[in-house]
């Protein structure tokens, strides 16, 4: 499956922004969809996951009450609504998604085969 990350782009503390990852060439209906990302000189970490039925989610406790993450099985697309901006959460932004992918394994980004190309978000004054 092709993904395509959006929504980022510059905001200042406090703020906030919906990043979409919308899937071509298959649907993401059975698929475990999770957002990485990945600041620079920094390796990539994990975010948020949300599995096909949006029964199972989980975030990463750095962003944990102020990001939630969504899907959108009819438009084929994955949301992370980002409120309560902080600069340490500037980063590139990647999606990734995985049929196959067992529950204790889904933080990992090795596990993934199939990746958007990124959204820069950047938190700052």
């Amino acid at each position: 499956v092709q993904l395509q990350a959006s929504g980022g782009g510059l905001v200042q503390p406090g703020g906030s922004l919906r990043l979409s990852c919308a899937a071509s060439g298959r649907t993401l209906r059975s698929h475990t969809v999770t957002w990485f990302r990945q600041a620079a000189g920094k390796e990539r970490e994990f975010v948020a996951t949300i599995n096909w039925n949006s029964r199972r989610t989980s975030i990463a406790d750095s962003v944990k009450g102020r990001f939630t993450i969504s899907r959108d099985n009819a438009e084929n697309t994955v949301y992370l609504q980002m409120n309560s901006l902080k600069p340490d959460d500037t980063a590139v932004y990647y999606c990734a998604a995985s049929t196959t992918i067992i529950a204790s394994a889904v933080r990992s980004p090795t596990q993934y085969g199939s990746w958007g190309q990124g959204t820069q978000v950047t938190v700052s004054s």
